[in-house]
């Protein structure tokens, strides 16, 4: 059979023009070990419900625990820790080295010190797509701050302009900032 489309140098060019915001999703693994890994495929996918998806490579450490806890934390980076993106894609056995952190409230799970926007999440729904898995989940706790994101574009690290604030969106009012719901929420 003739294999048509394009190749994977082709498909990795193309999809570099995209630019993205850099998260790293951290989650534990079955005796309580910070696992984490860093992800550009990250994405909301509802408003009502809210629902978002991150896309984990299925030969990454923290691919197993994800499945098996089903409960991760979505850190985007801001603007300046382009380090903590490489040491969480790089081949560091312990990547949390001289990194600070804290449990998440609700899942337990890491939540990096000075990440631009930290949400809590439990997975609702795991699909097969190629070498990843599509993790669609739903947000319990977000916290939201001030600052540029960090972003990945061409294979370098960029940032945004500073903008001025639109549509009435400020991180700082009360409602943005901070918001939990429980587990059964």
């Amino acid at each position: 059979m003739e294999q048509t489309g394009i190749t994977m140098k082709e498909f990795r060019a193309a999809m570099s023009s995209f630019a993205a915001g850099v998260t790293v999703i951290t989650t534990l693994d079955s005796v309580g070990v910070p696992q984490a890994v860093t992800a550009t495929a990250f994405s909301s996918v509802s408003m009502s419900p809210p629902l978002c998806l991150v896309c984990i490579a299925k030969e990454t450490r923290a691919h197993q625990p994800l499945l098996a806890r089903r409960s991760f934390v979505v850190n985007i980076l801001r603007a300046g820790q382009e380090s903590l993106s490489d040491q969480f894609a790089g081949p560091l056995v312990d990547r949390f080295t001289a990194v600070p952190w804290v449990s998440g409230r609700l899942t337990g799970c890491p939540i990096i010190h000075g990440a631009l926007t930290w949400m809590e999440c439990e997975v609702v729904e795991v699909h097969s797509a190629g070498d990843h898995d599509i993790f669609l989940a739903r947000p319990t706790a977000v916290k939201v701050q001030d600052g540029m994101p960090l972003v990945y574009w061409r294979g370098s690290y960029s940032s945004l302009p500073l903008r001025p604030k639109r549509n009435g969106f400020d991180p700082a009012l009360p409602g943005n900032v901070t918001t939990e719901r429980s587990r059964s929420g």
